[in-house]
């Protein structure tokens, strides 16, 4: 049997703790190219132990909600950025430790996140094809994964409206 959680909007505040929402909020830092692009910068903190920024592209298959969460990763050694490269809402699922509850968060379909160095969270989870993604991680020469497969699963449904 499955232990149940809920989706919920994803904030800056309510995500602060596990990483960074990149979003247009608010007016942008600078106004560049003759005034006609807004610059919002510096929204993540990129952090890479022993190694270089590297920037490549997911194809991950669509999944449906309810998801069922059998697995958490963790990146020790590196951040890690997701970009949608289309404007469809994705899941985000994050737990401060293997013990603790998951958080599930829904993205609106113009947010992108930084997940911090050594964060636990779900695999990359689109609900709409094409399930592509510029992901920004550590390129290094050492192994910079671990996986936690929970005993007892967590099913992900969508928030009670």
């Amino acid at each position: 049997m499955s232990r149940i959680i809920f989706t919920e909007p994803l904030t800056a505040t309510a995500f602060a703790p596990f990483g960074d929402v990149l979003e247009v909020a608010g007016p942008p830092d600078k106004l560049i190219n003759q005034g006609l692009c807004g610059r919002f910068h510096d929204r993540a903190k990129l952090d890479f132990a022993d190694a270089r920024a590297g920037i490549s592209i997911f194809h991950a298959q669509p999944r449906s909600l309810p998801y069922c969460l059998d697995l958490v990763e963790r990146h020790p050694e590196g951040s890690q950025a997701f970009i949608p490269m289309s404007q469809h809402p994705f899941l985000v699922i994050v737990i401060t430790d293997p013990e603790a509850t998951p958080r599930a968060f829904l993205t609106n379909g113009a947010q992108a996140i930084n997940l911090h160095r050594g964060t636990w969270h779900g695999v990359l989870t689109p609900l709409h094809a094409p399930g592509l993604f510029a992901v920004v991680d550590r390129i290094g020469p050492t192994a910079n994964l671990e996986e936690h497969h929970f005993t007892q699963s967590w099913e992900v449904h969508p928030h009670n409206t």
